[in-house]
């Protein structure tokens, strides 16, 4: 039985599991109908479903970074918040903001070049660090910085609004489905990359590059076509989660479109157990981080803490997570408090 839940306790799901199931207690005391859910329209409302759809950009963000980083390099994409806001400029110059809610071009064709856009963006930061071997940050640093002035450049500079109703689906909710749209998009990715990392070799192969690039190298694995493609579907993850931010507030604003959430990504792949100096990894971890960081968000909101005091007490909230969660910090904060009881054991026999 101990072996058992010794086993359990080294899982990398458990300590995520524990902060978030934490953060639910702490909304369950201090928030006002934390766990009430409404039906209006047939779709549900609620807390905990508005934390899930507030969390889908960043999940998926979050997919494509937990690749990145695994691959090793000891670095990660810091242009994925730029590339989201790229692809929903893209999205949103190509449908129109004409009022009447026609588009000028097709809805699905408008999708399928932004989603497009932000792979050749991915496969850019590929070709950088995979081929030409630029440090990760360094890479990415030019589209984290060059992004935001090319989503401008694409909307001239203003926030395009757009009136074609089938838009605000992928962000909202899908006529007959109750729960979110966005929702269903992060598990038919994650459902799908789950089986290639699982059924294929894909995963394994990720693995060794993270632990050894060299040796992955040795015994005949494709080292750079792998962390290219690594990159470019980090793009892709970035691109469907712009139009996911897109739809929600049914325009694009290139100044504020997943700004900063290139850093609540890396922090949600931290604080799912996986290390940043890549190799193993756990997607599901990851999903749990994510889900972390947007509930530490949306509860500090709920509790009354203005927007210019949230980064200061998200980052005390992040670094307690952070420890707890990490085996070298309770190693030694258990062997203190063992080595006082036991002091305090000796003077009481004394």
């Amino acid at each position: 039985m101990l072996e058992r839940i010794k086993n359990i306790t080294k899982s990398r799901m458990f300590w995520p599991i524990i902060a978030l199931f934490v953060m639910i207690i702490f909304n369950v005391i201090f928030v006002d109908d934390f766990l009430k859910i409404e039906i209006k329209d047939g779709n549900f409302y609620g807390r905990i479903i508005d934390i899930i759809n507030r969390a889908t950009p960043l999940m998926l963000m979050t997919i494509g970074m937990t690749m990145v980083i695994a691959v090793g390099g000891s670095g990660a994409d810091i242009s994925v918040g730029s590339v989201a806001a790229i692809s929903g400029a893209v999205v949103c110059a190509m449908l129109g903001g004409d009022f009447s809610g026609q588009t000028n071009v097709p809805f699905f064709v408008a999708i399928i070049v932004a989603l497009l856009v932000a792979v050749l963006c991915g496969a850019w930061n590929g070709f950088l660090v995979a081929k030409l071997g630029i440090p990760p940050v360094v890479a990415t640093l030019i589209l984290y910085v060059a992004g935001r002035g090319i989503a401008q450049l694409i909307t001239n500079g203003q926030i395009l609004t757009v009136y074609y109703k089938p838009f605000a689906y992928l962000g909202g909710f899908l006529p007959g489905l109750p729960i979110p749209f966005s929702v269903v998009i992060v598990a038919v990715v994650l459902t799908a990359v789950v089986f290639l990392l699982k059924k294929t070799a894909l995963g394994l192969f990720i693995e060794a590059i993270g632990v050894n690039s060299r040796s992955s190298k040795l015994v005949g694995i494709n080292v750079t076509k792998i962390k290219f493609l690594a990159y470019a579907f980090c793009g892709l993850c970035a691109g469907i989660a712009g139009l996911i931010i897109s739809s929600m507030i049914k325009a694009a604003d290139a100044n504020n479109a997943g700004l900063t959430m290139e850093m609540d990504a890396i922090l949600a792949v931290a604080m799912g157990g996986n290390s940043l100096a890549g190799g193993k990894f756990s997607m599901g971890a990851s999903m749990v981080g994510a889900l972390i960081v947007q509930s530490i968000t949306t509860t500090l909101y709920a509790v009354g803490v203005s927007a210019q005091v949230l980064p200061l007490v998200k980052a005390l909230v992040v670094i307690t997570i952070c420890l707890i969660q990490a085996e070298q910090f309770r190693i030694k904060f258990i062997g203190k408090f063992k080595s006082k009881g036991r002091v305090q054991n000796e003077k009481v026999t004394v």
